[in-house]
């Protein structure tokens, strides 16, 4: 009937990477979006995008989050890369965990900071060393659990509600320091260190929501009940969905 309430579409979120079967984050996925409806009524619409298929223009737009998952190497880091564009640039809520937090960084060097050649060790064995933002870690991270100092007043801390957690790792590559100054210079905040303090969490401020771990909230725990950070994107894509379409 005219005038009447309408309830809010239901948010859509874009979960970009070469879904496997052999990918623990992949598998963990289905478990935490049933468990976000039950618990937390959070419901969500999710679509599986290839890296490959993210790569097309206009692939992430319409959606009201966009979360970049594990799984490196991408059969597209143009794909990868394009997706995260489109999320920054259009203000719709991001997360990238791992591999993603990996290729946020990369995103943001080459256009926004102008390191046009800033490389990731993965994708480019090859590369001048000068020229690797995303490098081996000293350490494999594989497996690794590990406590993380976060930054007082950082979206980060806001999500979590502590400025100290313990997070697990899947993962054999991260941040080369040498990059680092000139993406903070550009606006990049990093917000979260390990007790070595290596960068492990970033987040852009000024943008609704975009966070970027090197670790993997969706391991958190056995999968029943979703970690704060994926809680805090589910809701970021809720608040987004709510919004009217501008005409």
């Amino acid at each position: 009937m005219p005038g009447a309430h309408l309830p809010a579409r239901v948010p859509r979120i874009a979960l970009v990477g070469d879904r496997s079967p052999h990918v623990k984050s992949h598998v963990r996925i289905p478990l935490l979006l049933d468990a976000l409806a039950e618990q937390d009524g959070l419901v969500l619409d999710a679509y599986w995008i290839r890296s490959e298929d993210a790569a097309e223009p206009g692939a992430v737009q319409g959606f009201d989050a966009v979360w970049l998952l594990p799984g490196s190497p991408y059969a597209s880091e143009a794909g990868a890369l394009a997706a995260i564009r489109t999320a920054r640039e259009d203000g719709i809520p991001f997360l990238g965990t791992c591999a993603g937090f990996q290729h946020a960084l990369i995103e943001y060097a080459r256009d926004v900071c102008g390191l046009a050649r800033a490389a990731h060790a993965e994708n480019d064995p090859a590369a001048d060393t000068g020229d690797l933002l995303i490098a081996p870690l000293a350490c494999s991270l594989v497996g690794h659990e590990g406590a993380v100092r976060v930054a007082p007043g950082s979206l980060a801390e806001s999500v979590l509600g502590a400025e100290l957690t313990t997070e697990r790792y899947h993962c054999n590559y991260g941040p080369d320091s040498r990059h680092l100054d000139t993406l903070e210079a550009h606006g990049m905040r990093f917000t979260g260190v390990d007790t070595d303090g290596q960068v492990r969490i970033a987040e852009l401020p000024g943008h609704p929501f975009f966070l970027a771990t090197l670790f993997q909230p969706e391991l958190a725990g056995d999968g029943s009940r979703p970690h704060p950070i994926v809680r805090a994107l589910a809701r970021a894509a809720v608040m987004r969905a709510a919004v009217p379409a501008r005409e």
